[in-house]
């Protein structure tokens, strides 16, 4: 009998432009706390990383972004935005 996948890791909460990890993990998703029109773009590999995404302007809310981060996981937030990401190291 198969075990339930359990979507689970750690957490950072972050408001300004800067690292979530500082290793490689696995991006399960994010939560957007509050925001006021704030923008996010997501690179693998710090600032000059590759970038994952393109210029997401986020709802309230849990987003489901399933990804593999080889490097590293950086946020580049643009207005203002408090964003909870999960992710396993």
């Amino acid at each position: 009998m198969s075990q339930p996948v359990a979507e689970v890791g750690g957490y950072k909460n972050i408001t300004a432009t800067g690292a979530v990890s500082t290793g490689a993990c696995q991006l399960i998703g994010f939560y957007v706390n509050n925001t006021s029109s704030g923008t996010l773009v997501l690179t693998d590999g710090g600032a000059g990383g590759t970038v994952m995404s393109g210029t997401i302007t986020p709802a309230i809310g849990f987003h489901r972004f399933p990804a593999n981060v080889g490097t590293s996981l950086y946020a580049t937030i643009g207005s203002t935005l408090n964003v909870t990401f999960f992710f396993a190291a």
